[in-house]
């Protein structure tokens, strides 16, 4: 069979074809999700968060893992209309669009490689992995001359750097002032029964670095990386796992503003504009 008689071979197999991996209604009796049943497996055993991490990487995690994972979304959530992605919901607010709208839009705003939590999470986990590999492999070296200080020097000191500070994703903040969720995080995750993972020992070493040196410690994203890459999630996974992390924050000030006339968040007056076009001309 040549090239062009098997590609049409192969599209005749999938004309009109739904074909999932996933799972399947199964119409009047139940639903097939991965390798379990909904009904006789999951409904009323596992929490909707063990679900989603479920659909989303084919493990059922533990109820600790999943109590941890509830709770870093509940501080992902602020219902704070100053917040970036909260005024995309406040906004919508005002506009009197409907909730869906709103919701999906502020996620959609939150999906920065600057904040949010979803994408700065892949990032974030990236960056604690392979520089887990360069530190393991510089330990080896490790001698009188070469101590664990000299390592952790070099690899922050080897990161870009934006004003004035290294630019690491999990270790800077848009505010000069300590993440408020770092200790309770510290406090969830001993009480949940969770050891000190490779990954969080260096990222800890990396955040007293910066903290001594620049003023300048973990915060939440580097915590939440650290955390899941000792629970063996891969970039992409925390990446998809937190993708819609904001949306409880941003429904909050949409609801907020729903009662405001419209316009009315966050008008601007002249004032407030610094034209610096071309000057008034005489015509």
């Amino acid at each position: 069979m040549n090239k062009e008689n098997s590609e049409q071979l192969y599209w005749y197999t999938k004309q009109n074809q739904i074909t999932t991996d996933m799972g399947m209604w199964v119409g009047g009796d139940d639903v097939k999700i991965r390798q379990y049943s909904l009904f006789k497996d999951l409904f009323g055993k596992v929490s909707y968060m063990q679900l989603i991490v479920l659909n989303i990487t084919g493990r059922l995690i533990t109820k600790s893992l999943s109590q941890w994972l509830e709770n870093n979304f509940l501080c992902m959530s602020y219902p704070d209309a100053r917040i970036w992605c909260n005024q995309v919901g406040a906004f919508s607010g005002v506009k009197k669009t409907s909730v869906t709208a709103a919701t999906a839009s502020g996620v959609l705003a939150a999906d920065s490689r600057a904040y949010g939590g979803s994408q700065t999470t892949k990032i974030a986990m990236t960056y604690i992995q392979s520089t887990l590999k360069v530190y393991e492999q510089k330990s080896l070296s490790i001698n009188k001359s070469y101590t664990e200080n000299h390592i952790i020097k070099e690899i922050v000191e080897s990161s870009p750097v934006k004003h004035s500070k290294p630019a690491i994703v999990g270790f800077v903040r848009p505010v000069d002032k300590a993440d408020e969720r770092i200790k309770p995080h510290i406090q969830m995750t001993k009480d949940l029964g969770f050891d000190t993972g490779p990954h969080m020992s260096l990222a800890l070493k990396i955040s007293e670095y910066l903290l001594n040196n620049y003023n300048s410690g973990i915060n939440i994203g580097g915590y939440t990386a650290a955390f899941l890459s000792d629970q063996h999630f891969s970039p992409e996974e925390g990446y998809r796992i937190k993708n819609s992390c904001v949306a409880s924050g941003v429904t909050a000030s949409y609801i907020d503003n729903l009662q405001h006339d419209n316009n009315e968040f966050l008008p601007l007056g002249c004032s407030d504009i610094n034209y610096e076009g071309k000057k008034i001309r005489n015509l």
